[in-house]
């Protein structure tokens, strides 16, 4: 049976031609006239341009709903370049703890939906990253990045589009100190400075291992020449003297001169603040330059790194180290959590990047709860006010927006870290 429309009414050079509900699409064999067959189709086809424009509408209409009810989270670090590894697992940290909030139900009912943005652990590379993410994307919410020098420059963005920053994994003291009362307000930190764990990790070296004199060999960023400066703060109360000071670059591999240096200097320790994949290949060549077992490493660079350890374990033994998370916090609440990532990941064990770009997503999540809302202000408020029971602990930010965290010192005894005790954080800010 041929379908047929409502009438529609077309005007043209002073004519009208009417296409009434009895006339069917299928024939205009009555119609003789072909100027009005002419017009005729002509109105047939408007009338299904219409029918299809307003089928997009609620189509549009629907996804703009959809949309309503997803919260947009973005998630930048580095996938590519020297500190990818850093960026892998601060990723599935993030994915893991989207896949258990969306399976509880949401946020406030909403399934949060993440984007991801590769810093390459480069400024320029991380502020694009996050210009793709606030114009195409629309989120909400940005957690990042693991590099300092990436989330130093994405604080004014963040100021100037009101969208909230929470930082997982950067350890530079000037976001915080710039932060909060300092300036930028929508920029909240989930993770400890480098200033207090230079200072614990220092005198942990000079006063239980009585060492005196020290080197430093730590990576040329913001990070590592951030943490040595920190350190030099510290250095006279703990009666410690710097024999040398040097910095590598990304992917750099010949560190046999500088190790022969500080052989010759007579120091006991080799502060180092670096990359993870560089510290195999320094402690190997510790070894070479037969430092291992007379001079330890302190500071952080994932030494209790299995990877680090099986490349060089004499160069490792002793290294003091402060985190505010190891693998090792033997807790059911930290047991239940690698549990999880590693049915996920095909048995991979998380490092402290997994696990704090899953709590605080985690934490964003709660405050958002607590505010009843999504709404970037809202849950920007609670997080100043909460009290977030982490698996390490009670988490509340201070009025910089940096997170109070219990940290963990250790030193590896036989190949294995031996936790030497648990403290909390409290910053002296500059006036």
């Amino acid at each position: 049976m041929a379908r047929r429309v409502p009438m529609l009414v077309v005007v043209d050079r002073g004519r009208k031609a009417e296409l009434p509900p009895e006339c069917p699409l299928t024939s205009m064999a009555d119609v003789v006239d072909p100027e009005e067959r002419l017009m005729i189709r002509y109105a047939m086809t408007r009338r299904l341009a219409l029918v299809a424009a307003s089928a997009f509408a609620i189509i549009a209409q629907a996804e703009a709903t959809a949309a309503q009810d997803v919260v947009k989270i973005g998630v930048i670090s580095p996938n590519t370049g020297a500190a990818a590894r850093y960026g892998a697992f601060a990723w599935r940290g993030a994915q893991l703890a989207r896949d258990e909030i969306n399976a509880a139900g949401g946020v406030n009912g909403k399934k949060i939906e993440l984007f991801q943005g590769d810093s390459q652990c480069n400024p320029t590379e991380g502020v694009s990253a996050l210009q793709r993410m606030l114009s195409q994307d629309k989120v909400s919410y940005v957690l990042g990045d693991v590099c300092s020098s990436v989330t130093l420059a994405l604080q004014p963005m963040v100021e100037n589009a009101n969208v909230l920053l929470v930082n997982p994994a950067s350890s530079n003291p000037q976001i915080t100190y710039k932060a909060g009362v300092g300036g930028f307000k929508w920029s909240y930190r989930n993770y400890p400075t480098d200033e207090v764990r230079a200072g614990v990790v220092l005198k942990y070296a000079a006063q239980e291992k009585k060492i005196k004199k020290m080197a430093v060999l730590s990576v040329d960023s913001d990070y590592g020449r951030g943490a040595i400066v920190l350190t030099k703060k510290y250095l006279a109360e703990n009666g410690v003297e710097l024999t040398s000071e040097d910095y590598y670059k990304d992917k750099e591999a010949d560190f046999r001169p500088i190790l022969a240096n500080i052989r010759r200097s007579g120091a006991g320790a080799i502060i180092m603040y670096g990359l993870a994949d560089t510290t195999p290949i320094i402690a190997r060549q510790m070894v070479e330059a037969g430092l291992a077992g007379k001079v330890v490493l302190i500071g952080s660079a994932e030494f209790n790194n299995p990877q680090a350890i099986a490349a060089a374990p004499s160069a490792l033994e002793g290294a003091v180290e402060a985190a505010a998370w190891v693998p090792e916090h033997d807790t059911p609440r930290n047991k239940a959590f690698i549990a999880a990532y590693k049915a996920k990941y095909a048995g991979e064990e998380p490092n402290i990047h997994a696990y704090f770009f899953w709590e605080t997503l985690r934490l964003v999540g709660v405050a958002a709860k607590q505010a009843k809302s999504e709404k970037q202000d809202d849950v920007r408020k609670a997080l100043a006010t909460i009290t977030y029971d982490s698996i390490m602990g009670n988490v509340n930010f201070d009025d910089h927006n940096q997170a109070n965290l219990p940290m963990i010192l250790f030193e590896l005894v036989n190949g294995k870290p031996a936790i030497k005790g648990t403290f909390s954080t409290k910053i002296i800010y500059p006036k």
